[in-house]
């Protein structure tokens, strides 16, 4: 009985060593694919990182690997309509989705959405639970796109959204309902990694010697991008107005978000006027502000003088040209004006307005615009290929 045992035991290993090497091959190929599987799954799940300043104060990075980073993004101002983002956000929120995924296939990686007082601030202390809930759904919207957001407040551009309380209020009151948006945006954007920044405003500025009466200026397409921090100076200089207002936004913000970035995005003055030096982004204005923003717009034949207007904001931070469009130039001249600003600029932003460029072309309305915007979105797609850093997110 024990040599039949054994015999049937030597006859199942005989037959069982091709099945055994069999075995084995198929264990390893399905660990290799088991391998690759968990790799690209890892790579797809890998979390957001945060985006911060370099240790050397020169440039943006990863905050967990310090891997370098560079802004190639579009602002979301308003749709092909005309519409602010905060005025359809909560009834169209698929259009929304649908424009982010444009976005993102034009091969950018953050958004710069602007946010009106009126409409996130029910009055000077309480912010609208409506919109305070939809900018926390854009949030993990953005975090699951894989897109920053450059967050700018304070907007004003549209009159009508603009309260009677708010033209009402002083300086000082004013200011205080400023820092109370600043103050509730914050509380929900601390500790998303998707938050690239704070904007404080949109190119904000100071009065002259003469009160002025409006705190809104400079009327474009039936929009006020242009904002004063101030009606009256008196005794104050320039200088210590930005100063004062910087700081008590800031300090608004710190109280509940240490990390996220803080910039203020400015009309380039010295460009505008051929000399001078930056208001915002001098030492004691600038000295809580973590990066400069810049908006350019070159002119055709003058790309080199933006070049050397550019060279006045290099201040020891990183430096983003927040807003760019072939406006007054060439789509080829302002392609240029991106890759020769490389040893100046660590971002680049431009525009997306609802539509592709395939959609645009194909409007039986389309005309001149349509066609510059068209060119400019193609061209915007191809730059990242030519850059020297990646952009990827």
């Amino acid at each position: 009985m024990a040599a039949l045992k054994r015999a049937l035991c030597y006859k199942n290993l005989a037959f069982s060593a091709p099945r055994a090497r069999e075995l084995c091959r198929s264990s390893v190929c399905f660990a290799i694919s088991l391998i690759w599987i968990c790799a690209v799954v890892g790579q797809a799940e890998e979390p957001l990182q945060r985006v911060g300043v370099s240790s050397d104060g020169h440039s943006f990075v990863k905050s967990d690997s310090d891997e370098p980073f560079v802004i190639w993004g579009v602002n979301y101002d308003h749709d092909e309509s005309g519409r602010l983002l905060d005025e359809y956000w909560i009834d169209e929120w698929n259009k929304v989705v649908e424009d982010f995924d444009e976005i993102k296939q034009l091969g950018a990686n953050c958004v710069r959405i602007h946010l009106q007082i009126g409409l996130w601030m029910e009055t000077p202390e309480k912010a609208s639970v409506a919109q305070v809930n939809q900018l926390k759904r854009l949030l993990k919207l953005a975090e699951s796109k894989r897109l920053y957001l450059d967050i700018t407040g304070l907007a004003c551009y549209h009159k009508s959204n603009v309260p009677d309380w708010l033209n009402e209020l002083n300086e000082a009151e004013r200011w205080k309902a400023q820092a109370r948006f600043w103050s509730e945006v914050a509380k929900v954007c601390s500790g998303c990694p998707a938050v690239f920044c704070y904007d404080l405003m949109n190119e904000p500025i100071l009065p002259g010697e003469k009160p002025e009466s409006d705190w809104l200026a400079g009327e474009l397409g039936g929009k006020f991008f242009v904002q004063r921090l101030a009606l009256r100076r008196g005794e104050r200089s320039r200088e210590e107005i930005a100063e004062a207002w910087v700081n008590q936004m800031v300090d608004a913000i710190r109280e509940q978000d240490s990390q996220t970035m803080v910039t203020v995005g400015v009309i380039p003055w010295v460009f505008a006027f051929g000399g001078g030096k930056p208001l915002f982004y001098s030492p004691t204005v600038g000295k809580r502000l973590d990066f400069v923003s810049v908006h350019f717009y070159p002119k055709k034949g003058e790309v080199q003088d933006a070049l050397n207007s550019l060279k006045a904001y290099e201040v020891g931070k990183p430096l983003v040209i927040e807003e760019m469009f072939p406006l007054k130039c060439s789509t080829e001249e302002l392609s240029a004006f991106v890759l020769q600003s490389q040893t100046h600029a660590d971002g680049w932003v431009s525009f997306y307005w609802g539509a592709t460029a395939a959609e645009l072309r194909a409007r039986e309305d389309a005309g001149i615009a349509e066609a510059i915007t068209a060119d400019w979105l193609d061209a915007f797609q191809g730059l990242p290929s030519e850059l020297e850093v990646s952009t990827e997110p």
